[in-house]
């Protein structure tokens, strides 16, 4: 052991050293299954995550407010003041 290494130094060295080989060989079977998949035309089966919900059939309900005429007045008066031509 080096002396002017602490422990902690090289404990974190030998994590990022096995990290780094366990990712060397998950990179090299998926390529290898990818380059399988290739040579032969038929591809893994792919399921569904079971976690996430499925996509929703229908969008969100619509809700609606129904407003006084003082504040449909307003908002008229609201929607001439930012209108582009100013009217």
């Amino acid at each position: 052991m080096p002396e002017h290494l602490s422990t902690l130094q090289l404990v974190g060295a030998a994590v990022l050293t096995l990290a780094g080989v366990a990712w060397l060989i998950g990179m090299t079977r998926m390529l290898r299954s990818a380059r399988l998949e290739a040579a032969t035309g038929r591809s893994a089966a792919v399921t569904p995550l079971s976690a996430l919900p499925g996509p929703r059939e229908t969008g969100p309900r619509r809700e609606t407010v129904e407003l006084t005429p003082a504040e449909q007045a307003a908002f008229a008066g609201l929607v001439r003041q930012l209108s582009d031509d100013g009217r």
